[in-house]
């Protein structure tokens, strides 16, 4: 049997709705003789599968071995010109598609100026909703028709092209420019996380400094100023200059509420500016102005305008979910949270299929530390061995480092300490395998190694010790960074003061909002 997430056209079928699978039935049936055909009997026996298995395909006798490859690619293409036709994806961005693909039949047939007629109006609507790529593949046509059949319609014709190719030309440098930065600084947080020392800091700097082209920002339009902030964030993060994340995490939601028309065209940049701009207030705590981000975002997305489709259903779970959980955390209100475990349980076993592991296990690490608040050890245990067991995570191995550290601390307040010392040795090696050892986690693997040669009575003194120690490291630019995903600050204070570790939370958050 066949891994069904392997197979791509199973994949597909799967991710139909009722309406887009009846859709697709009438689209084939439109021609009488596509009533039997082979690949309409695939379909429907797709359909019907679980999961996907070639045997019982070739058991139904409506294929042979040698021809299924063949008839399987030929599905692929039928569904997908299916959908292209339903009215829920014909965006601005295909229907400039459409036209131009029109006026090249058009100059095909030798019927130029229809064809010029349909060009002009496509580049207009292109050039308005900044769709500068499909613009300039539309003027060159356009100077090819025009080489090919003068029409005289227009003075200085040949001159009016060469400008805007020009023109649209250079922005579309800027744009490749910017976003390959963008992307490039991306997938260093991505492989590296945060960087740890002087010497990573000056390589990123370098790089940034190198590859940043030079601008005039009045003069850039809306897609090369959204790949302009999104190479600024990248770098702010990657910095831990989390002030400098907001700003630019911001400035990339403000431009989409400015130009309103831009979120519809283009959802997926305005949800994850929206999730950076929370990363950015939860980093800083600043959690009123991290509450109201997230109610305007979730009725931006509940509103009737709002584009809806499987990709943009899956994000919105996964950044609004993950920012409510957020909200728990900086407001100390463990016990009010635990009402979003099942939703999130839910939510990734019907998204599962388009969210990466990556970010599953982020949310088991989320989930973890909403027990952990509560004083759940157990269950706090049971979601990071989901992270720690987790032999797919290839990318962010912060994010492991940390559920093993967590996992320590939860199994000493669990009192498992039988596990305690076979995790330690495994955590410490993990740790070192990856290079990963911070002054936070050295401390912490230190003192949880300690525990068995302290008495009762010098426990708390102990507490005072790894806090007085660990302070030291709360605002350092390279080991802040280990609070982000524990607050072992808080948990510490908790047991010196002898109040649950929710309760210390909530206290410091009023106290940051007064």
């Amino acid at each position: 049997m066949t891994n069904t997430h392997k197979d791509a056209l199973f994949v597909l079928i799967e991710s139909l709705s009722k309406s887009e699978k009846r859709q697709f039935k009438l689209y084939v049936g439109r021609l009488g003789v596509n009533t039997d055909a082979k690949f309409l009997a695939l379909f429907n026996l797709l359909d019907k599968m679980r999961s996907y298995d070639e045997k019982q395909i070739l058991d139904s006798g409506i294929v042979k071995k040698a021809q299924l490859s063949n008839l399987k690619a030929h599905l692929y293409k039928q569904i997908l010109v299916s959908l292209r036709l339903n009215p829920v994806n014909q965006n601005i961005r295909v229907q400039i598609r459409e036209q131009l693909d029109f006026a090249t039949i058009l100059y095909q047939k030798g019927l130029y100026k229809q064809s010029l007629k349909i060009l002009d109006k496509a580049k207009n609507m292109a050039i308005e909703n900044e769709e500068k790529n499909v613009a300039y593949e539309i003027v060159e046509l356009e100077k090819i028709i025009e080489t090919q059949y003068i029409t005289r319609s227009i003075p200085h014709r040949a001159d009016e092209l060469a400008v805007q190719a020009k023109e649209l030309s250079e922005d579309n440098v800027m744009t490749s420019k910017l976003s390959n930065l963008s992307l490039q600084l991306y997938s260093m947080m991505l492989k590296v996380g945060y960087v740890r020392n002087d010497e990573d800091l000056q390589e990123v700097r370098s790089y940034f400094e190198a590859q940043l082209p030079n601008y005039v920002l009045e003069k850039l339009g809306f897609r090369e100023k959204l790949w302009l902030y999104k190479a600024h964030l990248w770098y702010s993060l990657l910095t831990q200059d989390f002030l400098s994340s907001y700003k630019y995490a911001s400035k990339w939601v403000d431009m989409f509420y400015e130009h309103k028309e831009m979120i519809s065209l283009n959802p997926v940049f305005f949800l994850k500016g929206n999730h950076y701009l929370l990363e950015a207030l939860f980093f800083v705590k600043y959690a009123s102005q991290f509450r109201e981000t997230l109610e305007r975002l979730e009725n931006q997305v509940n509103s009737s305008g709002f584009p809806s489709n499987d990709n943009i259903t899956s994000l919105a779970f996964l950044y609004i979910n993950s920012n409510k959980l957020n909200l728990h955390f900086l407001e100390g209100t463990f016990e009010k949270g635990l009402y979003l475990v099942n939703i999130v349980e839910y939510g990734i076993k019907k998204h599962r299929s388009r969210i990466d592991e990556h970010h599953i296990m982020l949310l088991y690490y989320k989930i973890a530390c909403l027990y952990f608040g509560t004083g759940d050890h157990k269950n706090c245990i049971v979601y990071l061995k989901k992270i720690i067991t987790n032999k797919n995570l290839k990318m962010r191995e912060d994010l492991m480092c940390f559920a093993r550290v967590l996992s320590l601390v939860a199994h000493y307040e669990a009192g498992m300490d039988y596990h305690l010392e076979v995790q330690l040795k495994s955590t410490y090696k993990f740790l070192l395998k990856m290079n990963d050892l911070h002054a936070v986690q050295k401390e912490m693997i230190k003192f949880l190694r300690s525990l068995g040669e302290i008495y009762p009575s010098d426990l708390k003194g102990e507490f005072q010790k790894l806090y007085n120690e660990l302070k030291k490291y709360e605002n350092h630019p390279y080991e802040k960074r280990a609070f982000l995903y524990l607050d072992i600050l808080s948990w510490l204070e908790s047991h010196l003061e002898n109040k649950p570790v929710g309760q210390i939370i909530r206290e410091k958050a009023l106290a940051i909002s007064r």
